[in-house]
């Protein structure tokens, strides 16, 4: 059955009234109280119908809507959890070795892969050699070998003097020197270890030793040994322009798209963990925050739209954990 429509003005009756030759005020009472008549017969049909109206339908509609309702709640909820989170993304080993100071877990290198008996597939490739020859990184710009060079010369200086003439030589004397300088030099290479450790260094120093190990996992110095690079498009494969040869890279890659996000990625946690907490009133960092936040999501999009789909973007997605939360969207601060 249609829905009834709304109610309507009684024209025909009108136009009779104001032709009719009756007194003026007669016609405008007839007509108001057609008018009323009109709208009241409507007002009683319309609550007649709903005081009619099935219990069993109505409720059942309403369960329908609450069942809706809550199901784009979730929805919703899941494609939050599908984006992630904007500021920190996924926890990764490599991020978590940035909070830890200390490697992720050592891989094969490549050497030790090809010697084994099952042959890599061409479509995958070579393990990183950044994580095969990763060591734990040290303050004051030290690296392992130099310094246990240092201390092993150290160790060589500070040993006592063995006397030439073994007839007055005193054997239980030297037994107790050769002692003492064993517990001094342990003692000295505990407290120097100590020292250069970077879980007793300043944040500042933390971070920049943070950022020379991103340089050295994500710049294409190193990459470009064992990533392939992105397949070219048809427009350049069959364009006549001929194709400019790169200039030669000086020194380590500091200024790539993705050694750059990776070195915001890093500043983000330090500023994400300064201001959780007590902290959540601090204007400047806050501001600071979110001005990294929106650089990253500039290059980002910017990398997204040249190397998608490539291995240098799947690499530092994986690796710094980055979800789509950190570059698509509106990015807010609370």
């Amino acid at each position: 059955m249609a829905k009834p429509g709304p109610s309507r003005w009684p024209i025909r009756g009108l136009i009779a009234n104001m032709t009719s030759p009756r007194h003026p005020w007669q016609n405008h009472s007839h007509f108001f109280s057609a008018c009323c008549c009109r709208l009241n017969s409507g007002q009683t049909t319309r609550k007649a119908r709903k005081g009619f109206k099935d219990s069993y339908a109505y409720h059942h509609s309403r369960q329908r809507q609450a069942a809706n309702k809550a199901r784009q709640v979730e929805l919703r909820q899941q494609r939050a959890a599908a984006l992630g989170d904007p500021i920190r993304g996924v926890t990764t080993p490599f991020i978590e070795s940035l909070d830890s100071q200390l490697p992720p877990q050592i891989t094969a290198s490549v050497q030790e892969v090809s010697h084994t008996t099952d042959a890599p597939s061409p479509d995958q490739p070579p393990p990183s050699q950044a994580n095969a020859t990763e060591e734990a990184h040290l303050n004051y710009y030290l690296t392992k070998p130099e310094l246990q060079e240092s201390l092993d010369y150290s160790r060589l200086l500070s040993e006592p003097l063995v006397s030439t003439d073994r007839e007055q030589a005193d054997p239980v004397k030297e037994a107790r020197e050769a002692k003492a300088h064993e517990a001094g030099h342990n003692t000295a290479f505990e407290a120097v270890t100590r020292i250069v450790s970077l879980a007793n260094a300043t944040s500042r120093e933390r971070t920049r030793a943070n950022v020379q190990r991103i340089i050295d996992t994500f710049g294409r110095h190193s990459t470009d040994t064992y990533l392939r690079p992105k397949a070219p498009s048809l427009q350049s494969t069959y364009s006549t322009i001929a194709e400019q040869k790169p200039t030669p890279r000086a020194g380590p890659d500091t200024g790539s798209s993705e050694v750059q996000i990776g070195i915001l990625t890093a500043k983000i946690r330090v500023l994400a963990d300064r201001y959780e907490g007590a902290n959540r009133n601090d204007k400047a960092n806050k501001r600071n925050l979110r001005l990294l936040l929106h650089r990253r999501q500039k290059l980002l999009k910017y990398m997204h739209k040249k190397e998608r789909g490539s291995q240098r973007w799947t690499n530092m997605v994986e690796k710094l954990g980055l979800t789509e939360a950190t570059w698509k969207g509106q990015i807010a601060v609370e």
